[in-house]
């Protein structure tokens, strides 16, 4: 299927654009679905391929190992998307992932699972090029909102994809990555019949040492002394998040014997409150308090819930700290509006390029701690877990109120 030519009447090419969103979104939300499905099965499926009980740097070092895969490649896919244009790439990367669940659904051993979730972590790394596409059929004013609708789509999948894959986990444990596999082939099957190309290739795209480096653009932002501190908070904030995808799943298990229902269940409150507390109560939270102190209450709610799980001994407790859990999430919009004044108009683009390296670099990072500590607590305290997650998010603590009240507006270059 080729791109709508330039010639084409502007009638003709917004009903294109849009037909393209809507199947970029579809594809979007179905992806998210299927990466959320497994969470609440994982810790359960590694039992029973590894045939044992201590699982849990296991687990950290699947959910690293993907993150590190979807991190590295992001580039690659990018580079490749700008050689031979965003659909053959992306078609080629949903192929992938429909055949790895599909492996992953029947892996007798437990180093087919390992290579199994790397290759899914390739893949993921799809959303680099699905971005670029939305970029490719969007205006600069347009570019906003739609991403905003990305952003959207990718959290109601991660509501419906937990629920789903523990409902599917309860009957059958290898259910959810045969779903993951089918909602990938659907995702194919959309791409294929119905997305049209947004950007033909170029031959004269290269690979080049600067582009397919994922830690490049975080040497330009610490050229800039004011986004230190905030990087610095952002990193912690996205490290300590990593905590719940790590321990939440074997926590609840083990402390409140739930199956893989309950569990999805409960990841869709937290999702479902934190998506309507960040759509709803930023916006008035920062107009009352300013960003620096919308930041220090959604710390202060978090840490009060992050308190309340550790000595919390039942499980209905975790149904209802998901709205505190929730006014916790209104700290991190604050923080990305205050690291935006920074940086010139000119620079954002790069700079949100740097702030979804650190959340790559946490999700990376934060499993294998996290994983490490609930591996030595499990046994005695398992809720020491949320009191050391507690500990090093309020690191970001001294940082945040170091920071001026007014921001000063980085120039162009190191100040």
């Amino acid at each position: 299927m080729n791109s709508l030519p330039q010639w084409a009447p502007c009638g003709a090419r917004r009903v294109f654009m849009n037909r393209a969103l809507v199947v970029i979104l579809a594809a979007v939300l179905l992806d998210a679905i299927g990466i959320g499905l497994i969470f609440p099965i994982l810790p359960a499926l590694l039992r029973e391929v590894g045939h044992t009980d201590s699982i849990s740097l296991l687990l950290g070092i699947m959910l690293a190992l993907y993150s590190a895969c979807q991190f590295l490649f992001s580039p690659i896919l990018g580079v490749l998307s700008d050689r031979f244009g965003r659909r053959p790439v992306l078609l080629l990367s949903l192929a992938g992932a429909a055949i790895d669940y599909l492996i992953m659904a029947f892996a007798p051993h437990l180093w087919v699972l390992v290579l199994g979730r790397a290759i899914a972590g390739v893949t993921s790394a799809n959303m680099a090029v699905a971005t670029a596409y939305i970029t490719d059929i969007s205006s600069e004013d347009e570019r906003a909102k739609r991403f905003g609708l990305f952003h959207a789509m990718f959290g109601v999948g991660f509501i419906i994809g937990p629920v789903l894959g523990g409902i599917l986990g309860d009957m059958w444990l290898r259910g959810p990555f045969l779903a993951a596999a089918v909602l990938n082939g659907i995702n194919l099957a959309l791409a294929f019949f119905v997305l049209p190309e947004s950007r033909p290739g170029k031959s004269d795209a290269r690979f080049s040492r600067d582009t397919l480096n994922p830690f490049k653009p975080l040497a330009w932002a610490f050229s800039f002394k004011a986004l230190i501190p905030l990087i610095a908070i952002f990193l912690i904030l996205n490290l300590v998040g990593t905590v719940y995808g790590t321990a939440w799943a074997q926590f609840s298990e083990d402390v409140y014997d739930w199956n893989g229902m309950t569990i999805g269940l409960s990841l869709g409150a937290f999702g479902v409150f934190h998506a309507l507390a960040q759509a709803f109560l930023t916006g008035p939270a920062v107009a009352r308090l300013g960003e620096r102190w919308a930041m220090v209450v959604g710390m202060a709610f978090e840490t009060g819930a992050l308190l309340t799980l550790a000595f919390a001994g039942y499980g209905w407790v975790l149904f209802a700290m998901a709205p505190v859990f929730a006014l916790g999430g209104i700290g991190m919009p604050a923080l990305q509006s205050l690291t935006t004044r920074q940086v010139d108009s000119d620079k954002q683009g790069q700079l949100q390029g740097v702030l979804a390296s650190v959340v790559s670099l946490a999700a990376v990072f934060g499993p294998l701690m996290f994983s490490m500590v609930y591996a030595e607590v499990r046994g005695s305290s398992p809720g020491m877990i949320w009191i050391v997650a507690v500990a090093i998010y309020l690191l970001a603590l001294p940082l945040l109120l170091g920071i001026k009240r007014t921001p000063n507006v980085a120039r162009t270059g190191a100040e």
